[in-house]
């Protein structure tokens, strides 16, 4: 499993690249593995804050569907419009092309919770 060390983890299996006061958000090689072929992100929540472990998205592979988790509290700014047309990128690049959202952070130290790789790679063996 590829588990980059500079990104962030969740428990729920995101990734997360701090930025500045900017998160970019995706899931990891471990999840998008687990769910198969992604066929279809969806992403409703473009300008809206939301809390922590609040649902952002879902996101659907053959054979089930999954809710996507705010790792911390922001509001979504962007979402990445190239994995609605071609979501296999989710699966085929999911810490580059295959990114889902990018937030602004509001609570800067709920970024301490957040596991780095060497804890992730715990929760995952």
């Amino acid at each position: 499993m590829n588990v980059p060390g500079n990104l962030k983890y969740t428990k729920d299996h995101e990734w997360c690249l701090v930025e500045g006061d900017t998160l970019t958000i995706g899931i990891t090689d471990f999840a998008q593995s687990e769910l198969g072929d992604i066929v279809f992100v969806e992403v409703e929540t473009e300008g809206e804050e939301l809390d922590k472990e609040e649902v952002f998205g879902t996101i659907e592979a053959v054979k089930t569907v999954s809710d996507l988790f705010m790792p911390i509290t922001g509001e979504v700014i962007e979402f990445n419009e190239a994995i609605e047309a071609s979501p296999e990128l989710v699966n085929s690049d999911p810490y580059g092309e295959g990114w889902m959202i990018k937030i602004k952070v509001s609570d800067a130290g709920e970024l301490d919770e957040l596991l780095d790789a060497a804890a992730y790679k715990e929760l995952i063996d």
